[in-house]
């Protein structure tokens, strides 16, 4: 799946998101979704999550 189709559909998944739920439906469904990337990411190996948060060590 090439990104800008992954793109076109997040979005409509958040604008609908944000019809059926207002504005705090539409924040739930960001958070959620980052959160699922975060996780499907991490475990197929394409980026450390952890790593973001550890800061530089020399």
């Amino acid at each position: 799946m090439k990104a800008s189709f992954a793109g076109l559909v997040a979005g409509l998944l958040l604008a609908l998101a944000a019809i059926a739920g207002g504005f705090t439906g539409f924040l739930l469904a960001v958070v959620l979704g980052a959160i699922g990337f975060a996780v499907a990411g991490r475990l197929s190996g394409e980026f450390d999550v952890l790593e973001r948060f550890r800061g530089r060590r020399d």
